[in-house]
């Protein structure tokens, strides 16, 4: 299945007033960065969480369940929350204790088990089949590709004011947000995908043809740790000519510092994974390339930041 902008636009109709418009910031001449660290529940994934939940009606008694690494189960959690729905979420162990306490702070019954994602969606899978929740997808549903997608569209209009936007950098974990951007901009910009050489999910995908397992390590597995891209992400990334770039450990831990240094951004290293492909050498513009970065997401302990 293909997500369309028509798609991102009916999502960006339904969630209005639910989400912030997230600022852009003036990095260097050229680069724009879009912070949506600072949206609602630290990340992009409340766009998707309030698109599935409105998408799908009344929920039912059971509420809803979602498996996360964190930033997903944060954001149902908080989508939930707002809209009066029970909420179960399921981590896996490797997930941040901050978004574990995030997730009970905001009142979701929260399960951790498993040592990656994959672990923890089997499990909550089970449960939604025995108790009838509505299920939210991490990344693989039409309803939250398209919900994350409303990023791109708004991004464009803020780029627009300060001289348009060629290329967008965007972070993958299962995909969600890179498909959900590649439909929004589609014939406007080009979309870049940035992953940690450790988790390359899109990067295989696309080279073997399909989603395909991988191994799941390094500084982004609590965030960027899906064991393999989405049907939907694969899909709409190949047919939009999406590029993919991989990263070092090293590289995303250095964009990570930058952004606090220079920015006094707190961001997690899913966040800063964008960045580091643009400060390592993985991408490198053309003269004149006007450039935006996702800064994606700010669940992080901030005393891991120096």
């Amino acid at each position: 299945m293909i997500i369309t902008r028509q798609d991102v636009e009916e999502a960006g109709a339904r969630i209005a007033g639910r989400v912030r418009r997230t600022p852009v910031v003036e990095g260097e001449p050229g680069l724009v960065l879009k912070l949506e660290s600072l949206q609602h529940a630290g990340s992009f994934k409340v766009r998707g969480a309030f698109n599935r939940i409105l998408a799908a009606g009344p929920a039912p008694e059971a509420g809803v369940i979602a498996a996360s690494g964190g930033n997903h189960g944060v954001a149902v959690a908080y989508a939930a929350r707002v809209l009066g729905v029970r909420a179960e979420i399921f981590v896996p162990e490797v997930c941040a204790p901050v978004k574990v306490a995030g997730l009970r702070a905001l009142g979701a019954h929260v399960t951790q088990t498993g040592a990656i994602f994959a672990d923890a969606y089997e499990a909550s899978a089970k449960r939604a089949a025995e108790t009838g929740a509505l299920e939210i997808h991490a990344y693989d549903q039409p309803e939250v590709v398209a919900g994350q997608g409303t990023l791109g569209l708004e991004l464009l209009g803020q780029a627009r004011a300060l001289g348009g936007v060629d290329t967008i950098l965007v972070a993958v974990g299962g995909g969600g947000l890179i498909a959900g951007v590649a439909a929004a901009v589609a014939g406007e910009a080009r979309v870049v995908a940035v992953e940690p050489e450790r988790i390359p999910t899109l990067h295989d995908a696309l080279a073997n043809g399909g989603p395909v397992p991988v191994e799941v390590g390094g500084v982004g597995a609590d965030a960027l740790g899906a064991s393999r891209a989405g049907r939907i992400a694969y899909e709409t990334t190949r047919a939009a000519g999406v590029r993919t770039l991989l990263v070092t450990d090293e590289a995303i831990i250095e964009a990570r510092r930058e952004l606090w240094r220079d920015y006094r951004l707190a961001t997690e290293h899913a966040g800063a994974t964008a960045l580091a492909a643009l400060r390592s050498g993985a991408y490198t513009p053309e003269p004149g390339e006007r450039l935006a970065v996702v800064i994606c997401g700010a669940n992080t302990d901030p005393s891991t930041l120096t």
